[in-house]
Order: structure tokens, then C-alpha cells, then sequence
């Protein structure tokens, strides 16, 4: 009902906004008559616009859609508005030239109707009429915007970061995005900033100058109360955690803009807020560029479904995909707290998609292939699976049913639901795989390639792919949160080992490369020579790996106290199924660069469709008869890697009293 009436509300603003730009557009033909003619040469002219005007007001209105008049918002005017302005009205006044020109012909008057000083002067007004009703409206809703901060007692704060970030978030206040603050000062990183004032906000200082200008402000009768931090702000590793220190010391709330899109510059998803700065912002590295443009290419207009919607990558590849204009986003969930918390999320977003929830198990065929069918995606993203090392290797049963056969249930309802592509999420532990989450992640890879494999001599056929990354701040079981809860229990920090290295993405991060790994699949490899290798997984790259125990030392000092005398880090071992360094791509993997920044590929090595369900009749065998041995033996088969692993210890037995639980489930 509310998205209902919401775009009912956008659809009449723009009714008005070309009702409006029409109007303006006969006036400025009158008015350039009357400022320009007088006596009969004026009746003359005058007498010819109803013959005239209604044909040229029509034109105008096409020329305006080209040039996209009706798509920007008054309240958001800008330079590209006001460009698009000046190219549509000058391609009326030359309309205007050309049409004066023939009319000056012996055919009809004789003599030029408009002439040149005429369409000046009508060029000139028609930009007045057009850009300055914009421009008027957008400082109307500034004034309002500044008049409601100080009305509403916006808590006084000062921006951290380069001009053009503070000018991005002042942009978020101005338009009331942002309401919790009231920006008095800038400090920046760059001393070419100083002495500038940004949309009516002074560059103060530098970052070494932030106790100075408290001080300053409050000489003044303002009392700052937050620091807000720009993403550049937080993109320089020692200045971030040295301003979290002095912000401390200052006994002032250290904060940083969500829903920021960073690699554009620009608010995405409808909402913004402020958030803590949390140790995991300070442990970044500085992100992958992004070309927004060629993710809006390929995911605008399309219909999206998710599997495992409501989990931390899930939920994010579902937010990602409404900020680049999917019409539809179906949540496919078992949990129904989480499908509810992201479908109203995704309803809460302005000019958001349809959003569209679906209650089903991915280890359910039927039911899986019955929600696909009646929504008919253009694009399968596959991130429903168990992940956590440690519980695979206790239950392993459940890793197959979820991982394996509910990644093989997801790409064969996505191709029977004429999905344009399938992509599944795939671990830096599939590659060469010594983990029960490795085994059965490598075996739904193999699952999909061999499927995308069958359809590589037709052009239009479906891509099935694979995305591996590494671990993920602030995801589900990450090791931050946990490092975070230790340490503020008092400790201690637990690490299996003091030499284990591990990969680390942002969960925004990942899945913008999620998305880009899948536009290169369905979008450049499709327009590739005929014959050309198209690679079937893509790796994100993820940096340089960190070492965990490194990582928690960092963390406790950040907590403001010190390792081993403070908090003490244990060691507590190796678990099953770990291993010290994770790795990018199998030996027998032959690497292909994408010309993408940020992704990889390789085509790997599968075996045939054949092979594949003869393994997969034999796994369902096994997991019915709870007979991990079996299951193993068909997992080494297929993997030679795996068969190649430590000894996992022996087979767990199910639980005393308890038979095995699940369905069957068939390839």
C-alpha cells in the first residue's frame, strides 16, 4: 500500500514538472516576441502562435525527455541538471534557426518569422524559465533544511575527511537524509582544502588541528558533540586510529555516514544514518573501485532472487541489488524472522523494487522449483548454504544436504525458471579443500560448471558460475565480533594458531564484486569471439591476508589496552577442517584476467554431467544411511584435493536414540 502510493505521489511530481517545463516553454517564445517586436511586426508574430506554438511546445517536450529533464529531482539540482538544461534549449533554438529559415522562403512569409536576435533572446529566457525555478526550489529546501536543524536542536559536530566527501555528506543534510547533525566546521586531510568554504561550511583545520577547533567552536557558544568521519577519513590507516584515540580523549562520539556509497560519491538504497565507528571500520583496507555504471547496466529493470536473503551476504547482494535499480527482488529464506527483517528493509527504500518473500528450504526441490517458476528471474544469486568449519565437520550430513544438493536443487530450478544466469557464493576454502564446508562447496561448483559447460556452444545459453571469496567483516560467525565480545569480557582472546592468515573483505565490498564478477559472466563473456574460453569461476581479489593473531593484538589496543598484560591472547589450536593459509586458485587452474579490477577467473576443471550424478546417487546413499565413510570415499573421488587432506579423525557417529534427520533429496 505504501509503495503504492508513493510512486502514485513520484508519478504526479512528474506530471507537474512537465506540465511546468511546457508552460515555460510557450512563455519563453512569447515573451522573446514581445521583448523583440512591437506595433504590427508584434500582431503579426502574435496572431501565428496558436498555428505555431503547439507543435513547437510538443517538440520541446520530447527534446527534454532526451535529454532526461524529467528524471532529476528539483530538490537535488545540480551542475549535470543545469548542462542538460543548456544542450536541450540550445538544440530548440537551433530547431528554432532552421524552422526560421524555411519560413523565410518564397513558400511562405518571405522574411524571417523569429529571426537571430529573436532566438537569442529566447534562448536566454528559456534557460531562465527552466533552470531558475530549479535552482530556487533547491535553496527554498536548504533554507528549510538549515532553519529545521536549528529548530530541532541538531547536535553541533564537525566533518573529517576530504572536501569532496564533506560535500557528499552535507549534500545527505541539506536534503534531509541526515537530520541528527548540524555540521559547523571541516577538518581535512589535505592542506589545499584550507581557507574554502563547502557548501556554507568552513574548511577550519587539518586533522592535527582537531582539539584547536573544539576549543575554537566553543569560544564561540558552539559545543561540539560528534565527529563525523568521511569514507577518506577512514581510508587512511594510521590517521583513523589515531583520531579515535584523540576522540576519546576529547570524550566526543566518533561517527561515520551508512548507506554512503563510498565509490560513487553518492547516497544509495533511500536511507542514511550515522553509526559508531566500530574497531572492524579501522581495520580496513581500502576498497576495490567500483563502476557503478556498469552494475546499473546490469542489474537495472531485472528481476533478482536471492536464496538465503536474510543472511549477512544474502541480505547485502539484495540491498545491492535494489540500489542499481532491480524492478523485483524476490527473498528466498527459511527463517522467518530473518525474511521479514530484509523484505521490510528493501520496502522501506524510496523508489525502492517490488520486494517479494518466499518461506522455503533450499534442500526443498519441490518447493524450490515451484517459487522460481511462478517469479521467473532473470538472475539466481545462490548464497543459501551452512558455512562454520567446525559444525560441518560434526555434521557433516548437514553440509551435504545444504551445500551440496541444495546448490544442485538452486541451479536446476534457476534453469528450468529460464534464468538468464545462476550464481552461486561460493569460500576460499572450496580450492583445494581440506574442510567438510571446502568438499562440499568444490562439489556444487563442479556442479554448476558442468552445467554451464553444456551450454557453451549457444550464445544465449544460461551462465552458472562460481564466486569465491574469503571471510567477511561482520558477517555471521566472523572473527571479529567474536574477538570484540572477548575482549569485552576481560579476555581472553582465543586463536587457534599464531601463524593462521586469513583474507578480509567488506560485506559491501564482496558483494559489489559479486555483481560485477556476474555482469562479466553474462555481459562481456556473451559478447566474446565464438569459441573463446568463458571462465566459469571468478575469485575476488582480496588483498593481502592478515594474520589473525596480528589482528587480535590490533583489536585489543584499539579497546585501549594492551595485549598479554591487559588481555591476554590464548592459543588454542588447530580445529578440524582449518588450515594455516588460505590460497586462490587449484594448481590445475588455468588463470584468466578479467580486465576487471578487483576480479579474477579460471576455468576449471569439472567432471562430466554423467560423473556428476553418478557421485551425486551415491552422497544421497550415503547421507541416507548416515555412513560418513561412504560419503568421503564419493568426495575424494570427485576431488582429488580432498582425498589428499590430513586425516579429519574418525567418522562421527549420530546422536545415541536419534535417527538421521532430513529428506532424501534427488538430483
Amino acid at each position: 500500500m505504501t509503495t503504492t502510493h508513493t510512486r502514485s505521489s513520484t508519478g504526479l511530481k512528474k506530471l507537474l514538472i512537465i506540465a511546468h517545463d511546457l508552460f515555460m516553454t510557450g512563455l519563453a517564445v512569447a515573451l522573446a516576441f514581445v521583448m523583440r517586436f512591437d506595433g504590427p511586426q508584434l500582431a503579426t508574430r502574435l496572431d501565428a502562435l496558436p498555428m505555431i506554438l503547439p507543435g513547437f511546445v510538443a517538440y520541446a517536450g520530447v527534446v527534454y525527455w532526451i535529454f532526461a529533464l524529467y528524471k532529476s529531482r528539483w530538490r537535488f539540482a545540480s551542475l549535470p541538471d543545469l548542462a542538460n538544461i543548456l544542450r536541450a534549449v540550445t538544440v530548440l533554438a537551433l530547431t528554432l534557426l532552421v524552422v526560421d529559415y524555411v519560413l523565410a522562403s518564397s513558400t511562405f512569409y518571405g522574411f524571417f518569422f523569429f529571426g537571430k536576435i529573436t532566438i537569442v533572446l529566447y534562448w536566454m529566457l528559456q534557460l531562465f524559465l527552466l533552470g531558475g525555478p530549479r535552482l530556487a526550489y533547491r535553496y527554498l529546501k536548504y533554507a528549510q533544511s538549515r532553519h529545521t536543524l536549528e529548530r530541532e536542536g541538531a547536535v553541533p559536530a564537525l566533518i573529517l575527511g576530504r572536501g569532496s566527501d564533506a560535500e557528499v555528506l552535507l549534500r545527505a543534510v541539506e536534503s534531509g537524509a541526515l537530520r541528527k547533525i548540524q555540521p559547523k566546521g571541516i577538518l581535512t586531510p589535505r592542506a589545499s582544502d584550507l581557507g574554502q568554504s563547502i557548501r556554507g561550511v568552513p574548511v577550519v583545520g587539518e586533522f592535527a588541528d582537531l582539539e584547536q577547533a573544539v576549543v575554537d567552536f566553543a569560544e564561540r557558544g558552539y559545543n561540539i558533540r560528534r565527529l563525523v568521519l568521511a569514507p577518506s577519513a577512514l581510508g587512511q590507516e594510521a590517521e583513523r586510529e589515531h583520531l579515535l584515540a584523540r576522540a576519546r580523549k576529547l570524550g566526543l562520539p566518533l561517527s561515520r555516514l551508512q548507506g554512503l556509497d563510498v565509490g560513487k560519491g553518492e547516497l544509495t538504497g533511500g536511507i542514511a544514518s550515522l553509526a559508531p565507528v566500530e574497531i572492524e571500520d579501522l581495520l580496513l583496507r581500502p576498497t576495490v573501485e567500483i563502476d557503478h555504471e556498469r552494475l546499473a547496466r546490469f542489474i537495472q529493470g531485472k528481476r533478482v532472487a536471492v536464496t538465503g536473503g536474510g543472511g549477512s551476504i544474502g541480505s547485502e547482494i539484495c540491498m545491492r541489488a535494489a540500489a542499481f535499480g532491480a524492478s523485483d527482488i524476490l527473498v528466498i529464506e527459511n527463517s522467518e524472522p530473518a525474511l521479514h527483517q530484509i523484505t521490510e528493509e528493501l520496502r522501506a527504500l524510496d523508489n525502492g523494487p517490488a520486494v517479494h518473500g518466499a518461506i522455503a528450504d533450499v534442500r526443498d526441490r519441490a518447493r524450490l522449483h515451484q517459487v522460481l517458476a511462478e517469479y521467473r528471474p532473470h538472475f539466481v544469486f545462490h548464497a543459501a548454504a551452512l558455512k562454520h568449519v567446525p559444525y560441518l565437520e560434526q555434521d557433516w550430513a548437514e553440509g551435504i544436504r545444504t551445500n551440496v544438493f541444495g546448490s544442485v536443487n538452486t541451479a536446476d530450478a534457476a534453469l528450468a525458471a529460464g534464468a538468464h544466469a545462476f550464481v552461486m557464493i561460493s569460500t576460499d576454502k572450496a580450492i583445494e579443500p581440506v574442510s567438510m564446508l571446502g568438499a562440499t562447496k568444490r562439489f556444487a561448483e563442479m556442479y554448476a560448471q558442468a552445467l554451464d559447460s553444456a551450454g557453451a556452444s549457444a550464445p544465449e545459453a544460461p551462465r552458472l558460475i562460481a564466486v569465491r571469496f574469503g571471510n567477511v567483516l561482520g558477517s555471521n560467525g566472523s572473527v571479529v565480533p567474536k574477538f570484540k565480545a572477548q575482549i569485552a569480557r576481560g579476555g581472553p582472546v582465543t586463536v587457534t594458531h599464531r601463524d593462521m592468515v586469513r583474507y578480509f573483505m567488506t560485506v559491501r565490498e564482496a558483494c559489489n564484486l559479486v555483481l560485477t564478477a556476474a555482469s562479466h559472466a553474462d555481459g562481456d563473456m556473451r559478447a566474446a569471439e565464438t569459441g573463446a574460453e568463458r571462465p566459469s569461476v571468478y575469485v575476488l581479489k582480496m588483498g593481502q591476508p592478515v594474520r589473525i593473531y596480528d589482528m587480535a593484538e590490533r583489536m585489543i589496543r584499539l579497546a585501549g589496552f594492551e595485549p598479554g598484560a591487559d588481555i591476554e591472547i590464548a592459543v588454542t589450536g588447530i580445529r578440524p577442517g582449518e588450515r594455516l593459509h588460505e590460497i586462490l586458485f587449484a594448481h590445475d587452474e588455468a588463470i584468466t584476467e578479467t580486465g576487471i579490477d578487483g576480479v579474477m577467473a579460471a576455468r576449471a576443471v569439472f567432471a562430466s554431467r554423467l560423473q556428476l550424478n553418478a557421485w551425486l546417487a551415491q552422497l544421497d546413499d550415503a547421507v541416507t544411511r548416515y555412513d560418513r565413510a561412504a560419503a568421503e570415499a564419493v568426495l575424494d573421488a570427485a576431488i582429488p584435493d580432498f582425498a589428499r587432506r590430513p586425516s579429519a579423525g574418525a567418522p562421527a557417529a549420530p546422536p545415541a536414540g536419534e535417527a538421521p534427520h532430513g529428506t532424501r533429496q534427488t538430483a
